[in-house]
């Protein structure tokens, strides 16, 4: 029996970009052995979500989640919960396209991407879960929660990643640390901060030294707390992030890598953000689901050993050990 494949595409994505290819991207499917077709989601709320569980339960060998981070983490929602679940292949069409970038599939070309299939490689990754729901890049709660889903959609469509830019800056000036309370493996922090982060690919808003060890089938969560709310000090840590992931040895963050995170507010309402968009409020229990689904994916272009945490410490500290020395 010939294998079938289901693309489930955001029609408006990508200024049109996915509608205007769509045959192009039927046709390469074809080509990799699928019978395809295509289903373009609509305004009812959780259509992607709903045509992935559908199109799962009816058989479908792979789904291609075709369109922004939004797109694809509705496609997640709808095969996750599952016990039988299908590969799944990714089109960007996005603003930042942060999953498609840890992937290393084109983002700037819906056919291109679309190919990535025919080299039949693919591999099983991790996936994240925050109560009921799944995620596949990144969960917080504070400064990035209302940097992300207050975005509006038409700037994003219009400006792309310099619309996150500029209601960055109009947000900073608004920044109050927190009072939090986390558990996590082996650790609990209870105090202020700014914002945590839960990070499963080394890309966070179009930015790809934030989680410099990245892995992507480990079982682990990468923990950022950032403790300071302090404007120029947020401006210096994501200076050091820009200049190769040096942030994570600063004392005003915690980084760690954890299976599981417990998120509990102590006094203020602490929104919780999945992949961009809002998931609800804490108290909220985090678990990494190890290789849980498998997906296409460039893999001669992604890297076979990430640089372990042990060794960006070891390598700090020779650097400050020369630095004393001169």
């Amino acid at each position: 029996m010939r294998k079938r494949a289901r693309v489930i595409y955001n029609p408006t994505s990508g200024r049109e970009a996915l509608k205007q290819n769509m045959i192009d991207i039927l046709g390469v499917f074809e080509k990799a052995g699928f019978e395809t077709s295509a289903y373009a989601t609509t305004p009812k709320p959780f259509s992607a979500r709903e045509e992935a569980k559908r199109a799962s339960l009816d058989g479908f060998d792979l789904v291609v989640a075709a369109g922004g981070d939004g797109t694809i983490n509705e496609v997640i929602n709808g095969i996750a919960p599952l016990e039988k679940r299908p590969k799944l292949a990714i089109i960007p069409a996005g603003t930042t396209n942060d999953f498609a970038r840890a992937l290393h599939i084109p983002r700037e070309n819906p056919v291109a991407a679309a190919k990535v299939v025919l080299k039949h490689q693919s591999f099983k990754m991790d996936i994240g879960k925050a109560a009921n729901k799944y995620f596949i890049n990144i969960a917080g709660g504070g400064l990035l929660t209302e940097l992300t889903y207050d975005v509006p959609s038409e700037l994003k469509t219009i400006f792309g990643y310099l619309a996150y830019l500029v209601r960055g800056a109009e947000l900073l000036p608004r920044i109050k640390p927190i009072d939090m309370d986390l558990e996590y493996d082996g650790g609990h922090f209870k105090g202020k901060a700014s914002m945590f982060l839960l990070a499963m690919t080394n890309s966070i808003g179009g930015l790809e030294q934030i989680v410099p060890d990245a892995r992507l089938d480990d079982g682990n969560f990468t923990m950022i707390i950032v403790k300071t709310s302090n404007i120029v000090e947020i401006v210096q840590l994501l200076a050091k992030v820009i200049s190769g992931g040096r942030h994570i040895h600063d004392p005003r963050i915690i980084y760690k890598k954890t299976n599981k995170l417990i998120a509990n507010p102590i006094k203020d309402k602490m929104q919780i953000n999945l992949d961009g968009e809002y998931g609800g409020d804490a108290p909220m229990t985090f678990k990494n689901l190890k290789q849980h689904i498998e997906f296409y994916a460039n893999m001669d272009e992604i890297p076979t050993k990430s640089i372990s945490y042990d060794e960006v410490k070891a390598e700090k500290q020779f650097v400050d050990k020369v630095d004393k020395l001169s």
